[in-house]
């Protein structure tokens, strides 16, 4: 039996930066990189702050370190999230209850090992940022122990066939709308560009903007891409759709066709078109939305993000129909076991299973990610961390290439 013998903590940087969702909402100019005006949401001191994290490691009884980093989402403390990361809150919570909870325990045990140093004695949940790091490093332990990839981890866990084929990439273009665009054209990325539509600026009066932008992606990946590309159009609309035409789904769907219309031969996925506010509502109304696009047959399909948060969030979606495809938003449902749940959820119940995340993650939580995409076969993730695009490109699609070609090779030895 291999055996958790300590852990040590290490501060970590994430790589992009935590944003005030609120104050963006409420109309704040840009200054540079920064925000002009005040805060809205609690623990923000500024509009914009740099992401942190805190990095755990599990030493193993033969000397070996295994990682995980704990870390939030961009838009912390919005649309029911947990709030902004503290890491010396974090670090507090994992010296006193979380580590004397993993100190002997058989490192190759993954399912036991996060059920058990999840749930305190007080019944107060893990903040979802601890569950998401030890978790990444308990997959890392277990993979060390039995000498296999974390895919391999996940695949047994969960009774999955080891997967041979890659789950098609997600790439998102921050504030460079254009530039990134081109980046994700020349190599070739299978879902694009995001867009980061988060401002009237960038939606326009009825969607003008927005329309225009979407013409213009699928107009340069003819210009600028190979012969025969044609990746789906994703954008991220941060409820605009409802801030600048209407919350009504009959009219939130006829705006989704149009936009199809515009952009005809192309898969669209409109991701928070709207945001009702609350939970109840959101499932409510996407469930309207949804069965009034399938109804009028536009190929325009809605990607759930806002209220949709942990694993419970996921099956409720999925239950009301509430989306044609489900973001999984790894930090946001904590441990990754969960996110592996959500995943076959979401594709048992014939809903696109988008394994997520956010741009505020490190390279070592979206390198893990890949795995648990993998073993699940998830229908796309997300190439991340930041905003750069060939940064998150280069981590997810090398991560999940390595991955591939281990498998296979293990799979030739096994059968020589």
């Amino acid at each position: 039996m291999s055996q958790i013998v300590d852990a040590i903590l290490a501060p970590a940087s994430g790589s992009y930066f935590y944003d005030d969702q609120a104050a963006i909402r409420s109309g704040l100019t840009h200054d540079g990189f920064a925000y002009d005006g005040a805060p809205l949401t609690p623990g923000f001191d500024k509009v914009r702050i740099p992401s942190a994290a805190l990095g755990i490691g599990l030493v193993l009884d033969d000397g070996a370190v295994v990682w995980g980093d704990m870390v939030s989402v961009q838009y912390s403390g919005a649309a029911g999230r947990d709030p902004l990361f503290d890491r010396d809150a974090i670090a507090e919570l994992c010296r006193e209850v979380i580590i004397p909870q993993l100190i002997g325990r058989d490192s190759a045990e993954v399912a036991a090992n996060c059920e058990a140093c999840f749930e305190r004695e007080d019944g107060v949940p893990a903040p979802m940022a601890i569950r998401y790091g030890v978790s990444q490093a308990l997959i890392s332990a277990a993979a060390h122990a039995k000498k296999c990839t974390m895919a391999e981890v996940i695949c047994g866990v969960f009774g999955q066939p080891l997967p041979s084929e890659p789950i098609p990439i997600f790439s998102q273009s921050g504030d460079e709308r254009k530039l990134n665009v081109d980046k994700m054209i020349l190599k070739q990325v299978d879902i694009l560009p995001h867009g980061l539509i988060n401002s009237r600026e960038k939606f326009g009066q009825d969607g003008a903007v927005f329309l225009d932008y979407i013409r213009w992606v699928a107009a340069r990946t003819q210009e600028l891409g190979q012969p025969g590309y044609k990746p789906k159009l994703h954008f991220d609309l941060y409820g605009w759709i409802g801030l600048g035409i209407s919350k009504d789904p009959i009219e939130v769907a006829a705006f989704m066709a149009r936009c199809a219309e515009a952009v005809p031969g192309y898969e669209l996925l409109i991701e928070s078109p709207v945001d009702y506010g609350n939970r109840s509502e959101q499932i409510g109304e996407y469930a309207e939305l949804v069965a009034e696009l399938d109804r009028i047959g536009t190929p325009a399909q809605v990607v759930a993000d806002e209220h949709c948060n942990n694993l419970a969030d996921v099956r409720d979606f999925c239950d009301a129909r509430a989306a044609h495809v489900i973001q999984v938003k790894t930090p946001d449902v904590g441990s990754l076991l969960d996110t592996a749940r959500a995943i076959a959820y979401a594709k048992d119940s014939g809903i696109g299973a988008y394994c997520g995340g956010t741009s505020a993650e490190t390279d070592l939580s979206a390198r893990i990610c890949v795995h648990v995409a993998l073993a699940m076969q998830a229908t796309m993730m997300l190439a991340k961390p930041g905003m750069g695009v060939d940064e998150g490109i280069c981590i997810v699609g090398n991560e999940q290439n390595r991955a591939l070609a281990q498998l296979r090779h293990k799979a030739a030895q096994a059968q020589r």
